[in-house]
């Protein structure tokens, strides 16, 4: 036996009508959205989205400082792409890597004082450009919406065993 199936391919379940306008309105808002997020950093803070996420999970986390490997996978970024990131930021003063105190092969990395400001500074103005773009166009009611349906997507795609990139 070759191990090929002799059954035919079940069809696919194709989207309707409603869930294909659906999907394809997701699409073009969440990229219209990042773009926009990215601009206004760009311009602001001289930084792209993903860099101002690291700073501000930095900024909550204990003494400003957390291990590369949670960071990674709060951000939802692959060690490689983090450690990109914080080569840049680390050239900018913003970020600085320790050693890990309680295992000799871990990294910390660490919000600087010089980091704390340029994400504070930035703060104000990427506020701002979420509520302008997203939630001053929702009512109270479709927030939590929006809330609840995230929270069901992420669930799924984030299984309990899954092999997801930030965790390898």
């Amino acid at each position: 036996m070759d191990g090929m199936s002799t059954e035919p391919a079940a069809e696919p379940r194709w989207l309707s009508d409603e869930e294909q306008y659906a999907w394809q309105s997701y699409l073009h808002a969440t990229t219209l959205l990042e773009d926009h997020l990215d601009r206004q950093l760009q311009r602001d803070a001289g930084m792209p989205h993903v860099y101002y996420g690291l700073l501000v999970q930095l900024s909550r986390a204990p003494r400003r400082r957390m291990r590369m490997t949670e960071l990674a996978q709060n951000a939802k970024i692959t060690r490689s792409r983090l450690s990109h990131a914080i080569a840049r930021l680390e050239k900018n003063g913003w970020v600085r890597r320790e050693n890990c105190p309680s295992d000799k092969r871990g990294q910390l990395a660490h919000l600087t004082d010089e980091g704390m400001h340029v994400l504070e500074k930035a703060a104000p103005g990427h506020v701002a450009a979420v509520r302008g773009a997203l939630f001053d166009r929702l009512s109270p009611e479709q927030v939590g919406q929006l809330a609840e349906i995230c929270r069901v997507m992420a669930d799924g795609l984030q299984p309990k065993g899954a092999d997801l990139p930030w965790l390898r």
